[in-house]
């Protein structure tokens, strides 16, 4: 079995370094790490040419700022692993939870799986109430386009086989993504898990990118991607 990990990196100079020694250090032998740098202008594009090319697999430069979901489909359509798991840049999410994530997948169980801040005794740190608030609508709603029981659509951490998210369209450029996969993956009649996982989440200050804008488009996205295939 081998992992692909799906890294997309914007502005990420604070904490590449650590997140790419992370997935390395991770309890997953075989894996695959794909680093897609969606324009940055902040000295990661030179991190990455100098310092951390030799120690992945791919790094593809995307000349501007696409967004995450561009990032992810450029970093779907590069990857060889039998199963492929997304990993932000930053250091809210811990790579040791993989075998966790994957599971539910290696034992033939499922074809998706969701990785859930809100479900077990996993650590969280805790932050923004209204981010919760509005995660928890957005789940809602996505569940009642989907009849899905998610607890959290928004996460981050969401593994697949690699025949599944290749045979997947994408067409959201950012964080439009999370809705629509979950839409498609879920018409696509998907094996689709949750498990619970720790949260490490950062401030605004420490560089979260995620805003008021990209909830709208969200709800756009749900109803969007929801009633038309």
């Amino acid at each position: 079995m081998k992992l692909s990990v799906i890294i997309p990196c914007y502005n990420e100079s604070a904490t590449i370094h650590q997140i790419v020694a992370a997935v390395k250090a991770s309890p997953i032998e075989n894996i695959e790490i794909i680093i897609v740098d969606d324009g940055s202008t902040d000295g990661t594009r030179d991190i990455l040419e100098t310092e951390i090319k030799g120690e992945v697999d791919q790094i593809i430069y995307h000349p501007q700022n696409r967004g995450k979901g561009a990032a992810l489909r450029t970093g779907f359509g590069a990857a060889t692993g039998d199963i492929v798991i997304v990993q932000d840049a930053d250091l809210e999410y811990d790579p040791q939870e993989y075998p966790l994530v994957i599971d539910p997948i290696l034992k033939n169980r499922a074809d998706v799986v969701f990785g859930s801040r809100f479900l077990g005794s996993h650590s969280h740190r805790v932050l923004y109430f209204w981010h919760a608030v509005g995660n928890r609508f957005l789940t809602t709603l996505s569940n009642m386009f989907t009849n899905l029981n998610l607890s959290d659509m928004e996460t981050c951490y969401k593994a697949f086989r690699r025949e599944v998210i290749q045979g997947v369209k994408i067409r959201e450029n950012r964080f439009g993504f999370e809705p629509e996969i979950t839409a498609k993956v879920a018409r696509m009649n998907c094996r689709i898990y949750e498990v619970g996982i720790s949260y490490y989440g950062r401030t605004y200050q420490e560089g979260k990118k995620i805003n008021w804008k990209d909830g709208f488009r969200a709800i756009y996205c749900i109803i969007r991607y929801g009633l038309w295939p």
